[in-house]
């Protein structure tokens, strides 16, 4: 007799405790490659990332983790424009959001909305995940970055979503422990460590 006969489509999803998200040219791989021994392609142009890039980091007697790299989102990403489509699925089951903005842009509030309205069109639990949210290459303007950043701050104080604000230099290095200290512990928290 004929045996049973079926179409299973698999889908992939990487599992990682946490997911670097952005605009591209962000720095989310110099971040990856700066906190882990992940050594993903980093280039001054957009979408040098074409796949999801994992790192185990782990400082000193800190419990390690698993943070991915995500390939930069851009405006309709949840309708394939840019490599969105393809990559937005493998964040659905990571339990934070480390969300990297450029202190270069010219408008860090629309930047931060962007991602979030795509996060949210593509799935509305993903709109609620917690985040830190980090302002990244402060090096260029040597440091001195609450004076760029005293209206975005203001507005990030308005989201509940938004755990902590962190500034960083993945070139120099700046804030980048602090960076790996804090994602230690949120991830601890019960809200977040719950999370499938």
């Amino acid at each position: 007799l004929p045996g049973e006969h079926k179409n299973i489509i698999l889908e992939l999803k990487l599992l990682a405790d946490a997911a670097i998200i952005g605009l591209p040219n962000a720095g989310k791989s110099t971040l990856l490659s700066v906190i882990s021994a992940a050594k993903p392609k980093i280039a001054d142009y957009p979408f040098t990332t074409l796949e999801p890039n994992l790192g185990v980091v782990k400082i000193g007697d800190m419990t390690p983790f698993v943070i991915a790299d995500i390939p930069g989102l851009i405006e309709n990403a949840h309708q394939g424009s840019g490599l969105g489509l393809k990559f937005l699925r493998h964040i659905e089951r990571t339990k934070l959001f480390i969300h990297l903005i450029d202190i270069n842009s010219d408008n860090m509030i629309k930047d931060f909305d962007t991602i979030n309205a795509e996060l949210i069109k593509y799935d509305e639990k993903l709109g609620a995940r917690k985040q830190i949210v980090v302002v990244n290459k402060i090096d260029v303007v040597n440091n001195e970055y609450h004076e760029f950043c005293e209206e975005f701050v203001k507005y990030l104080d308005k989201n509940k979503n938004v755990l902590k604000i962190c500034y960083i230099s993945g070139v120099t290095g700046f804030g980048v422990n602090e960076l790996v200290y804090s994602i230690s512990e949120l991830l601890k928290l019960p809200e977040i460590a719950e999370l499938n």
